[in-house]
């Protein structure tokens, strides 16, 4: 069975939400290559993970008979999640640019997954080579040539670790400018932002295709 791991990060809802919306143009693309298909949806934003702390740490070196059941609840969270990760043929995430970089939200997931000697620092980590798109969409623009150019902090970060560390096949969506509807100092660029969001509905439909097709192959 075919399996997604979706997930979302924006505070805003559904309605509101430029990366939400976007992860579900994926999502239903997904699906429609395989009806019949799994999806495993974390809203991060709703359901926050905590974030790890020194037992959840320490947990991952101790053994299982001498953990405390502090370290014993936070092992499992983070088995949990693993196991999500590595059930998933294809995973897409929603992680919007908050003050330079990715939620506080999305970093906590990704040092729950990042485990020694099985999904990173592995001779065989268990989740390389697994296709992430992930759908970074931010209120401004950080292209060449614009003011806040050199400003991302996400797209490198997420590169580094995701498709660095993990050794995953990462992928970006990037919506830029979705401010300039709402915000008058922006109204200028509004053109610019409808330009970007039709190109970023494009490439989720098509890329949601795409990876389900490989997966199916």
């Amino acid at each position: 069975m075919a399996t997604l791991l979706h997930l979302d990060s924006s505070i805003n809802d559904n309605d509101n939400s430029a990366s939400r919306a976007l992860t579900a143009l994926f999502r239903q693309a997904w699906e429609r290559e395989h009806p019949e298909g799994k999806v495993i949806y974390r809203d991060l934003a709703a359901e926050p993970l905590p974030h790890i702390d020194t037992a959840a740490h320490y947990a991952w070196f101790t053994s299982e008979g001498e953990q405390s059941p502090e370290q014993q609840a936070a092992y499992a969270l983070r088995i949990q999640l693993i196991e999500e990760l590595e059930e998933a043929d294809a995973i897409v995430i929603g992680a919007p640019m908050y003050n330079y970089s990715v939620p506080s939200t999305v970093k906590a997931w990704i040092d729950h997954v990042s485990a020694a000697a099985r999904t990173i620092l592995a001779e065989h980590r268990t989740a390389a080579g697994k296709p992430i798109t992930v759908v970074t969409s931010r209120g401004g623009s950080y292209a060449p040539g614009t003011p806040q150019e050199g400003n991302d902090y996400v797209q490198n970060y997420l590169e580094a670790v995701l498709g660095g560390l993990l050794g995953m096949k990462i992928d970006f969506i990037t919506p830029e400018l979705t401010l300039a509807p709402v915000n008058p100092a922006m109204s200028e660029l509004i053109p610019l932002f409808e330009q970007s969001r039709g190109k970023s509905r494009e490439e989720a439909e098509a890329k949601g295709k795409a990876i389900a097709a490989q997966v199916a192959a």
